[in-house]
């Protein structure tokens, strides 16, 4: 079993994946901190995000990078929605989230683009959103949990220039799969979130939409 999980900032699409790996045993990735790995190697070494040569150079990083605390910053997150948006970036990760999909025994991925580009043939489908207003709320109170001192105001206007980015980068944009299913978690607890989760993968299993 293939689970796509796709949503944009801050909807809880990464609490809710981390939970249904778990529930059903499956190996997870958040390929999210694969370009949050582009983008602090490019940060580390002093290349423009902007431009599309530095991101794909950084392209290169180990695996162990990914464990790193430093990719949850976010200095990382804004500059990852930057060297997302190149589309040699996009296609030299492409092959390695592919065979994390594809290996034997199924597994559990979450993004902007795994339900449309890198498991269309996913079994289950989740698109995971919430107002911006709710995500930046969520947003700041991680900053603030964590010593950064930042407005709610300021939190709002990047969830909104990310939204922008992500939406309309002419690489594997962020749009909801027409065989996903929504679920807004805007309003609703992480255990009720989790749980409305579970009962739409449960129902897909069984061949209901």
């Amino acid at each position: 079993m293939i689970i796509a999980v796709d949503g944009p900032a801050a909807s809880g699409k990464g609490t809710i994946a981390r939970a249904l790996a778990r529930h059903y045993n499956l190996p997870h990735l958040d390929t999210g901190l694969l370009y949050r790995a582009v983008a602090a190697t490019v940060l580390r070494e002093g290349l423009d995000p902007a431009r599309e040569a530095d991101a794909v150079a950084a392209c290169g990083f180990e695996d162990a990078l990914l464990a790193d605390p430093a990719l949850r910053t976010d200095e990382v997150g804004q500059t990852a929605s930057i060297v997302s948006a190149h589309p040699l970036v996009r296609a030299a990760l492409l092959a390695r989230q592919k065979r994390f999909a594809q290996q034997p025994g199924g597994a559990l991925l979450d993004g902007r683009d795994i339900g449309t580009v890198i498991a269309p043939d996913a079994e289950v489908k989740l698109f995971v959103k919430a107002t911006p207003m709710i995500r930046a709320q969520r947003r700041h109170l991680e900053l603030r949990k964590n010593g950064i001192n930042v407005s709610l105001d300021k939190v709002l206007a990047d969830i909104r220039a990310r939204d922008e980015r992500d939406s309309k980068r002419s690489e594997a944009p962020l749009v909801q799969a027409d065989d996903a299913v929504t679920l807004d978690t805007s309003f609703l607890s992480i255990d009720a979130a989790v749980q409305r989760a579970i009962e739409i993968v449960e129902r897909r299993r069984a061949g209901n939409r």
